[in-house]
C-alpha cells in the first residue's frame, strides 16, 4: 500500500487565468476630443451661430466688396500656386541631381526657412523692393534722381507684389516634399534612362515627374490653402487695392466693427478651404496617391 501511494499522480488544481481590464479605445479618444472641442469647435461655432443673424448672409453675398475680395483671394491663391510648383520643382531638381557646393546647406536652410513667419519676408522684399528700398536706392544713384521714391520699382503695392511675396514665402512648402521624394527616388532608373541616350528634359518628363508627382500634389494643395488663408503678407505689402477675404474679415471686425458680415465671410473662406482639401483628397485617393 505504501507504494501504491508513493506512485499515485498528484492532484492538479485548476488556475483561473487572470483577466486584466483593458480600457475601451473612446475612452483615450476623449480628451484630445474635448480640447479640440475647447479651443477649435466652440470658436467657430459661435462664428458660424453670430454668421446666421437675419439678412447677414444675403447682404454680404450681394455686395461688392465681397465678390471682389473672393475672386482677388481665389486668383492669387491659384497663381501663387502655380508659381510655386513651378519654381519649387525646378530648384529641387537642381538641389538633389546637381551637384554644387552647399547643396546640404541649402536644403537643410529649407527647413529653416519653413518656420519663418510671412511678414519676415515680406518685410525683407520692403527693403529691397520698396518705395524707399535698395533697388529703388541704387536706381537714383546711378540715375542722379532727386529722391529714392522716384524710382521704377514700385510694384510691391500692387497685386503682382503680393503674388511675389506669396511665391517667393510658399516655394519651399513645395520643395520639403520634393526633396523627400527624390532622396527615395531609385536612381538605377536615371541610370539606365541616360544609358539608352534619354536626354536630362526626357528624364525629367518620363522618369522623375511620374515618380514624385503625389508629393509634388500633396505640396501644391498645402501652398493652395495657405494661400487662401494668408493675412500678413497682405498686410505688410501695404497692398491698397488688394482686398482678399481675411482682409474684408479684418475690415469689417476690426475697422467697421460688424460682426455678423465678418463671420460670414469667415464661414465663408472657411469653407472653401475645407472644400479644397476634400476635392484633394478625392482626387489623391482616386489617384492612388
Amino acid at each position: 500500500m505504501a507504494s501504491a501511494q508513493a506512485t499515485a499522480p498528484p492532484v492538479v488544481t485548476a488556475v483561473r487565468p487572470h483577466r486584466s481590464r483593458t480600457v475601451p479605445a473612446w475612452v483615450w479618444a476623449l480628451p484630445p476630443v474635448a480640447v479640440l472641442g475647447l479651443v477649435f469647435l466652440y470658436p467657430l461655432g459661435l462664428v458660424v451661430q453670430e454668421s446666421l443673424a437675419p439678412g447677414a448672409y444675403a447682404e454680404v453675398l450681394a455686395s461688392a466688396s465681397f465678390r471682389d475680395a473672393l475672386v482677388t483671394t481665389v486668383w492669387l491663391a491659384v497663381g501663387a500656386t502655380v508659381g510655386c510648383l513651378v519654381l519649387g520643382f525646378v530648384l529641387a531638381l537642381i538641389v538633389a541631381f546637381v551637384p554644387f557646393p552647399g547643396a546640404k546647406a541649402v536644403s537643410r536652410f529649407i527647413d529653416v526657412f519653413l518656420s519663418f513667419p510671412s511678414f519676415l519676408i515680406t518685410l525683407a522684399l520692403l527693403f529691397v523692393y520698396g518705395t524707399v528700398g535698395m533697388a529703388n536706392g541704387l536706381w537714383t544713384g546711378a540715375t542722379g534722381a532727386d529722391a529714392v521714391s522716384d524710382g521704377p520699382f514700385h510694384f510691391l503695392t500692387t497685386p503682382w507684389g503680393v503674388l511675389l511675396a506669396e511665391i517667393t514665402y510658399f516655394t519651399p512648402f513645395v520643395m520639403r516634399p520634393l526633396l523627400a521624394a527624390f532622396s527615395q527616388l531609385d536612381t538605377a532608373q536615371l541610370e539606365v534612362a541616360s544609358s539608352l541616350g534619354a536626354r536630362p528634359a526626357r528624364i525629367v518628363r518620363r522618369v522623375i515627374l511620374p515618380e514624385v508627382l503625389p508629393a509634388l500634389a500633396a505640396g501644391g494643395s498645402l501652398v493652395l490653402v495657405m494661400c487662401l488663408n494668408e493675412f500678413g503678407i497682405v498686410l505688410f505689402t501695404g497692398a491698397k487695392g488688394v482686398t482678399t477675404l481675411p482682409m474684408l474679415v479684418y475690415s469689417q471686425a476690426i475697422l467697421e466693427s460688424d460682426y455678423a458680415a465678418a463671420c460670414v465671410v469667415a464661414v465663408v473662406n472657411v469653407a472653401l478651404s475645407v472644400g479644397l482639401y476634400a476635392v484633394y483628397r478625392v482626387v489623391s485617393r482616386r489617384a492612388g496617391a
